[in-house]
């Protein structure tokens, strides 16, 4: 329960199809249900990108600026110094600040030795490079909550009447209300982290 895993994604005011999850077998088109048969596509709409990070007590995000990119310079200075390291240090959000390790998603900007120094520097536990492969989405339960994340803004959007569905701030909103509802749902939290024995296994 001392963990703290963390991703970054991207949310969208149309989910992105994933073709592969969203093949249908069927003999003939007439097996398939009308509504199934096609997907709306929207061109050049609104996306927002989301940094998560979970312990057992609480849910960390950073909603990205506008225009910013996931470099490292960006994680070190905003997401890592001026989020991450405040949020693990406080008893609140964690059991026992000298004993929580951060998880990373071995995104690049994660893998940089000036991240993995600047860990050192602030005396933040995490696992290093050589320790697991963190971008699989079976060890990474971050992505998990990322997935439930999407699928409720998803419902908010689809829920939009008119031109307001496409809206970047209509899509910030939703995104902000579904991270607050579930900043302190701590049963999904633990029952993720009390997971990763298994996983490691497996």
């Amino acid at each position: 329960l001392h963990l703290a895993p963390s991703d970054e994604f991207y949310v969208w005011t149309v989910r992105r199809p994933n073709y592969q999850n969203d093949r249908i077998w069927a003999r003939s088109i007439e097996d398939i249900e009308q509504d199934e048969r096609y997907r709306e596509m929207v061109n050049h709409q609104a996306c927002i990108g989301v940094f998560i990070m979970f312990t057992c007590k609480r849910l960390l995000w950073v909603i990205k600026d506008k225009g910013e990119s996931w470099t490292g310079e960006y994680f070190r200075d905003v997401i890592l110094t001026q989020n991450v390291f405040p949020f693990l240090k406080n008893e609140e959000n964690v059991i026992d600040p000298d004993e929580v390790i951060f998880v990373h998603d071995k995104a690049p900007c994660m893998k940089a030795n000036m991240t993995q120094h600047l860990f050192q520097d602030n005396d933040v536990k995490f696992w290093g490079n050589d320790i697991w492969p963190g971008n699989s989405p079976d060890l990474n339960v971050a992505e998990h909550i990322g997935s439930i994340i999407k699928d409720e803004v998803e419902k908010e959007m689809l829920s939009e009447a008119g031109n307001n569905r496409y809206l970047e701030a209509t899509l910030k909103t939703h995104i902000e209300d579904v991270l607050t509802n579930m900043q302190k749902d701590t049963e999904l939290f633990e029952t993720l982290l009390c997971s990763y024995p298994s996983r490691l296994r497996a």
